[in-house]
This record gives C-alpha cells, structure tokens and sequence, in this order.
C-alpha cells in the first residue's frame, strides 16, 4: 500500500482508496461466510432502527483470519496518522502503536464486543448517512472493502461520504470502489485548514440505493464497542 499517497488524500479530503488488495476468491470467501450463524455475535435488521434498509452482522471473536490480518496491519500505520491528527488539532489524546494496546484500552472502559462487521444489500437497500461510535474510546479511521464487482454483481450502491464545512452547505463524495478494493476514511471528523487555523470538519458515510443485484462490504473498525 501507497501510504504517502493514502495519508496525503486523508489529509486532503477525510478518506483514501487502498487500491485492490482483496482477490476475488478472498471476497467470495468472506461474503460467504454471511449465512453462517457461528462466528457473528449479532445481526441488525437496518429498517428496524431506522437505519435504512438492508442487514449487517457483527463478527464474533476469534474474529476470521482474514479479517483479524487485515485489522492487525492497516492499525500501524493508521496509529501515525491518527496521532497526526490528534496534534493538528491540538488533543492532549494520543493513540497506542499496536492494535492489541488500543483494544486493551476499550477494555478497561467497558467496550469489549468486536465491531468489525458484514453488511448485505439487495435491490431497494441503503445505508442512512452515519458515524460509527460504539462508546468513549474512538479511534478516528475505519476501512470499508467491496466483495462483489459494481456493473457486475450490483447496480448502484456507491459509497458517499458527506463532509460538514463552516459557514458552507456539506459536500458529498462519492468513492469509486471496485471489488477487493478498500475506503479509508474518517469516522466522525478530520482536520482541516482555514483562514483561521486547523479546524474540525465533521464527516458521514452511507451507501445509496441498490438499483439491482446484490451489494457485500467488509467493515473495519479499530475501536470495539459497549
């Protein structure tokens, strides 16, 4: 992974492509494992919170080899940018080198359930615009990797992101994900330059409506949930 490039884009606009990383055999692998009850903790019905339409499950721990591997080496990198961030923007926070370290920290403060996650989508499905929070401790990127191809697999469906500017109407982005490829981005805010300094710009992601087809995301997420 081009990590000069990943940071400089997250610094620039709040999220970066990783470039494929996923075989095709790996995203069938993974999408596979959605019907399977053994090794998810819950599963969450969107339009009964609300949340739009279409399913996701949480994965259990031992999270999958895969999943874990995946969790384990974007983490590193990801802690530099995020303490970065946390001095741009003038936090007295700062973030553990290691991702065991960093969970260890959710521990201790009640937030112990894995939230990395599969969502599933079929025609008609969306994601409402939102921000994944889970408690007091919150690491500030998140990755999100396509498993099925757009123009193939799935008509519609692009991931948005919806940045909040002072003083200005929010901007949406939509990001060009292709199969076995991730999204990098904010979880709830980056920082930016302004006339006046560094300031807080508030982001939210979602995914618009499948026109056909079916649509499969891995998420991962650094910090666990209560």
């Amino acid at each position: 992974m081009d990590w000069t490039r990943i940071t400089a884009e997250l610094d620039v606009r709040g999220w970066a492509l990783t470039g494929p990383i996923l075989k095709p055999e790996t995203c069938r692998g993974i999408a596979d494992l959605y019907p399977q009850d053994a090794g998810f903790r819950s599963r969450v019905v969107m339009a009964r919170h609300g949340f739009g339409r279409g399913e996701y499950k949480y994965f259990s721990y031992p999270l999958p080899e895969v999943v874990q591997r995946l969790r384990q080496g974007l983490y590193g990198p990801l802690s530099t940018i995020a303490n970065a961030w946390a001095e741009r923007l003038g936090e007295d926070r700062r973030f553990p080198e290691a991702l065991d370290d960093m969970l260890a920290r959710c521990r201790q403060a009640g937030q112990a359930r894995p939230t990395p996650l599969l969502l599933t989508y079929g025609p008609g499905d969306y994601n409402c615009l939102h921000q994944d929070l889970y408690g007091e401790h919150v690491f500030p990127l998140q990755a999100a990797f396509l498993l099925d191809e757009p123009g193939r697999d799935f008509d519609g469906g692009e991931f948005v992101i919806v940045e909040q500017r002072p003083r200005q109407q929010s901007a949406p982005q939509v990001v060009p994900l292709r199969q076995g490829e991730g999204v990098i981005f904010a979880v709830r805010e980056r920082p930016a330059e302004g006339v006046r300094g560094v300031h807080r710009r508030m982001l939210r992601h979602g995914v618009s409506e499948i026109r056909s087809g079916r649509r499969r995301t891995l998420g991962v997420i650094f910090h666990d949930a209560t």
